[in-house]
Protein backbone atom coordinates (compact mmCIF):
# COMPACT_ATOMS: atom_id res chain seq x y z
CA UNK A 1 0.00 0.00 0.00
CA UNK A 2 1.35 3.52 -0.90
CA UNK A 3 2.12 5.93 1.99
CA UNK A 4 -0.42 8.70 1.97
CA UNK A 5 1.07 12.47 1.80
CA UNK A 6 2.19 14.36 4.96
CA UNK A 7 -0.30 17.94 5.08
CA UNK A 8 1.49 20.83 5.86
CA UNK A 9 -0.14 24.13 7.53
CA UNK A 10 2.12 27.13 6.73
CA UNK A 11 1.43 31.13 7.83
CA UNK A 12 3.40 33.56 6.04
CA UNK A 13 3.32 36.96 6.94
CA UNK A 14 4.85 38.40 3.89
CA UNK A 15 6.25 41.96 3.37
CA UNK A 16 7.02 41.88 -0.45
CA UNK A 17 8.64 45.56 -1.12
CA UNK A 18 9.71 44.66 -4.36
CA UNK A 19 5.99 43.83 -5.45
CA UNK A 20 4.39 46.21 -2.67
CA UNK A 21 2.49 43.57 -1.30
CA UNK A 22 1.93 43.33 2.43
CA UNK A 23 -0.38 40.54 3.73
CA UNK A 24 -1.04 37.69 5.82
CA UNK A 25 -1.25 34.20 3.17
CA UNK A 26 -2.09 31.09 4.53
CA UNK A 27 -1.72 27.77 2.78
CA UNK A 28 -2.07 23.94 3.05
CA UNK A 29 0.50 21.90 1.18
CA UNK A 30 1.06 18.39 0.55
CA UNK A 31 4.06 16.56 0.83
CA UNK A 32 4.44 13.25 -1.72
CA UNK A 33 6.42 10.15 0.19
CA UNK A 34 8.95 10.68 -2.58
CA UNK A 35 9.38 14.22 -1.89
CA UNK A 36 12.35 15.95 -0.25
CA UNK A 37 11.89 18.43 2.66
CA UNK A 38 13.93 20.97 1.04
CA UNK A 39 11.64 20.27 -2.24
CA UNK A 40 8.40 21.39 -0.09
CA UNK A 41 9.94 24.42 1.36
CA UNK A 42 11.00 25.49 -2.18
CA UNK A 43 7.47 25.16 -2.98
CA UNK A 44 6.35 27.40 -0.24
CA UNK A 45 9.08 30.00 -0.76
CA UNK A 46 7.64 30.06 -4.66
CA UNK A 47 4.08 30.29 -3.29
CA UNK A 48 5.56 33.42 -1.45
CA UNK A 49 8.00 34.95 -3.52
CA UNK A 50 5.50 35.11 -6.75
CA UNK A 51 2.37 35.82 -5.16
CA UNK A 52 -0.87 36.07 -6.73
CA UNK A 53 -4.63 36.00 -5.04
CA UNK A 54 -5.66 32.90 -7.85
CA UNK A 55 -1.67 31.10 -7.68
CA UNK A 56 -2.59 27.85 -6.89
CA UNK A 57 -0.52 24.43 -5.96
CA UNK A 58 -0.99 22.04 -8.38
CA UNK A 59 -0.96 17.91 -8.14
CA UNK A 60 3.39 18.61 -8.80
CA UNK A 61 5.67 15.73 -8.15
CA UNK A 62 2.14 13.07 -8.43
CA UNK A 63 1.79 15.21 -12.05
CA UNK A 64 4.48 14.83 -14.54
CA UNK A 65 2.69 16.99 -16.95
CA UNK A 66 1.98 19.69 -14.75
CA UNK A 67 4.35 22.28 -12.88
CA UNK A 68 4.86 23.00 -8.68
CA UNK A 69 2.20 26.45 -8.78
CA UNK A 70 0.19 27.87 -11.84
CA UNK A 71 -2.04 30.59 -12.01
CA UNK A 72 -4.84 29.89 -15.30
CA UNK A 73 -6.91 32.19 -16.88
CA UNK A 74 -11.23 32.11 -16.81
CA UNK A 75 -10.51 30.22 -19.86
CA UNK A 76 -7.78 26.99 -18.66
CA UNK A 77 -5.16 28.45 -19.56
CA UNK A 78 -1.30 28.46 -18.10
CA UNK A 79 -1.28 32.33 -17.52
CA UNK A 80 2.33 31.35 -15.24
CA UNK A 81 3.93 28.20 -14.92
CA UNK A 82 5.96 27.78 -11.49
CA UNK A 83 8.83 25.45 -11.25
CA UNK A 84 11.64 24.66 -8.04
CA UNK A 85 14.16 22.85 -8.53
CA UNK A 86 16.33 21.72 -11.64
CA UNK A 87 14.02 20.39 -14.15
CA UNK A 88 14.97 19.59 -17.37
CA UNK A 89 15.54 22.05 -19.51
CA UNK A 90 13.10 20.54 -22.16
CA UNK A 91 10.51 20.64 -20.02
CA UNK A 92 11.20 24.44 -19.38
CA UNK A 93 10.96 25.06 -22.74
CA UNK A 94 7.97 23.31 -23.63
CA UNK A 95 6.01 25.13 -20.90
CA UNK A 96 7.24 27.81 -22.62
CA UNK A 97 5.16 27.25 -25.76
CA UNK A 98 2.08 26.75 -24.06
CA UNK A 99 1.70 29.49 -20.98
CA UNK A 100 2.28 33.32 -20.90
CA UNK A 101 5.42 32.88 -18.60
CA UNK A 102 6.95 30.25 -16.70
CA UNK A 103 9.11 30.87 -13.60
CA UNK A 104 11.67 28.42 -12.42
CA UNK A 105 13.24 28.79 -8.74
CA UNK A 106 16.17 27.00 -8.94
CA UNK A 107 17.63 25.55 -5.91
CA UNK A 108 19.21 22.42 -4.86
CA UNK A 109 22.75 21.33 -4.25
CA UNK A 110 23.79 20.93 -8.27
CA UNK A 111 22.81 24.34 -8.88
CA UNK A 112 25.91 25.87 -9.46
CA UNK A 113 26.53 22.49 -12.03
CA UNK A 114 23.05 22.89 -13.53
CA UNK A 115 23.29 27.04 -14.31
CA UNK A 116 26.45 26.06 -16.15
CA UNK A 117 25.27 23.35 -18.31
CA UNK A 118 21.56 23.90 -18.38
CA UNK A 119 21.15 28.10 -18.62
CA UNK A 120 22.88 28.40 -21.91
CA UNK A 121 19.93 26.14 -23.97
CA UNK A 122 17.45 28.35 -22.02
CA UNK A 123 18.66 32.11 -23.13
CA UNK A 124 16.36 31.91 -26.12
CA UNK A 125 13.11 31.25 -24.56
CA UNK A 126 12.33 34.74 -23.85
CA UNK A 127 9.31 34.23 -21.65
CA UNK A 128 11.17 32.41 -19.04
CA UNK A 129 12.71 33.53 -15.77
CA UNK A 130 15.40 31.92 -13.92
CA UNK A 131 15.78 33.21 -9.67
CA UNK A 132 18.10 30.88 -7.66
CA UNK A 133 18.07 30.40 -4.41
CA UNK A 134 21.05 30.27 -1.91
CA UNK A 135 21.53 26.29 -0.71
CA UNK A 136 22.40 27.69 2.89
CA UNK A 137 18.56 29.64 3.14
CA UNK A 138 16.71 25.89 2.65
CA UNK A 139 18.98 24.00 4.85
CA UNK A 140 18.59 26.40 7.66
CA UNK A 141 14.53 26.09 6.90
CA UNK A 142 15.03 22.37 6.75
CA UNK A 143 16.71 22.11 9.68
CA UNK A 144 13.54 24.06 11.82
CA UNK A 145 10.44 22.29 9.55
CA UNK A 146 7.38 21.68 11.42
CA UNK A 147 3.76 20.45 9.99
CA UNK A 148 2.46 23.77 11.21
CA UNK A 149 4.69 25.94 9.58
CA UNK A 150 5.06 29.83 10.51
CA UNK A 151 7.41 32.27 8.52
CA UNK A 152 7.73 36.29 8.26
CA UNK A 153 9.09 36.80 4.98
CA UNK A 154 10.55 40.13 3.86
CA UNK A 155 11.60 40.59 0.10
CA UNK A 156 13.71 44.04 -0.80
CA UNK A 157 16.52 44.65 -3.42
CA UNK A 158 17.65 40.69 -4.23
CA UNK A 159 17.48 39.89 -0.05
CA UNK A 160 15.53 37.49 1.64
CA UNK A 161 14.84 38.01 5.45
CA UNK A 162 13.47 35.00 6.55
CA UNK A 163 12.11 34.72 10.40
CA UNK A 164 10.59 31.29 12.28
CA UNK A 165 10.14 32.43 16.24
CA UNK A 166 13.09 34.35 16.98
CA UNK A 167 15.42 33.38 14.50
CA UNK A 168 16.19 35.34 11.18
CA UNK A 169 18.21 34.22 8.65
CA UNK A 170 19.35 36.95 5.88
CA UNK A 171 19.55 35.05 2.46
CA UNK A 172 19.87 36.24 -1.32
CA UNK A 173 18.47 35.39 -4.32
CA UNK A 174 19.97 35.91 -8.23
CA UNK A 175 17.66 36.46 -11.42
CA UNK A 176 20.08 34.48 -13.90
CA UNK A 177 18.05 35.32 -16.80
CA UNK A 178 14.92 36.68 -17.98
CA UNK A 179 12.73 39.71 -16.71
CA UNK A 180 12.40 40.34 -13.06
CA UNK A 181 9.52 38.25 -12.14
CA UNK A 182 8.30 40.41 -9.64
Amino acid sequence: MAQPSTIYRATVQLAHLESNLYLPLQATIARHPSETAERLLARLLAYALFYDPELTFTKGVGAGDEPDLWLTGPDGRVITWIEVGLPDPERLAKAARHSGRVILLACGSALPRWLEQQLPKLESVSNLTVVSLEQTLLTWLTERLQRSICWSLTVTEGCLYLGIGDETLESSYTICCGANPF
